[in-house]
């Protein structure tokens, strides 16, 4: 109903317009534009893949705390307050991560967003540049997507501009090239470089040398401290085992005792 009366607005704007002067409207096919352009292909199946490995860390996490609560219901009853509470808590906390975890991959501002932003947003800025500009150059009044959520009713296809606009990305991209093998071959060789040139340029590769050696120095701290969490973590968990082995051995000596006084008596 929403969109039959975004239609009939639309027309109704049409038809106003046209009465002052001839309307000149086009369309294009988003849908089948961005398949015939091989990066935005290429930026999308990288995205996927990214999202199909989050999806499957989230369902890891939800199966391990699945578990945790399936364990807690079977022993709930032969364990004491304190560990009971440590238990829940355990489980508090995973939930707690689960939570994050999906506000850091799927979140506003999260990695698919920034991904998204990173490899697909260039390319349909591309094709929107490439809209503008013939719409410019053949004074276009309109331009609407056909594959948008705006129902046509009827469209006509020679008003289709989709090709046109698949044919400006490609002269973009040839020309781009040109100039990048133009650049390539305008490179001074290294023979020709003058003594303060060479300089220059070692000066340079030495920065990135010493740019790539604190990047290689950081993901070693980083995991360093991976590595001080994870042998904590088994500390804290061989010292949870060895409590429970001493609750367990006292509840059985209890146990012990109220049958040798039951026995007495």
């Amino acid at each position: 109903m929403k969109k039959i009366f975004t239609v009939l607005v639309l027309l109704f704007t049409a038809t106003n317009f046209w009465s002052q002067r001839s309307q000149i409207i086009a369309y294009i096919d988003m849908e089948y534009i961005l398949e015939n352009v091989p990066e935005y292909m290429q930026a999308q199946n990288t995205l996927d893949t990214k999202i199909a490995k989050w999806k499957n860390n989230l369902d890891k996490q939800e199966r391990h705390i699945e578990v945790l609560k399936s364990d807690l219901a079977n022993e709930k009853a032969i364990l004491t307050k304190d560990l009971i509470e440590e238990k829940e808590e355990e489980i508090e906390i995973k939930q707690v991560e689960l939570r994050r975890l999906e506000s850091l991959y799927f979140g506003p501002n999260g990695n698919m967003f920034l991904v998204r932003k990173q490899l697909v947003k260039p390319i349909q800025d591309q094709v929107y540049n490439a809209i503008q500009s013939i719409a410019a150059r053949k004074k276009y009044d309109f331009v609407f997507d056909k594959s948008s959520e705006l129902v046509m009713l009827y469209s006509n296809k020679k008003y289709d501009i989709s090709e046109l606009v698949l044919s400006s990305i490609d002269r973009t991209r040839l020309s781009e090239e040109k100039k990048e093998k133009i650049n390539k071959r305008s490179e001074i060789p290294t023979e020709d470089l003058t003594e303060r040139q060479k300089d220059l340029i070692e000066i340079r590769e030495e920065a990135k040398d010493k740019k790539v050696e604190a990047i290689e120095k950081r993901v070693e701290e980083n995991k360093a401290k991976k590595v001080a969490i994870a042998e904590k973590r088994a500390d804290l968990i061989k010292k949870r085992e060895e409590q429970r082995k001493i609750l367990r051995e006292k509840k059985k000596r209890l146990e012990k005792e109220r049958r040798g006084k039951k026995e007495n008596n």
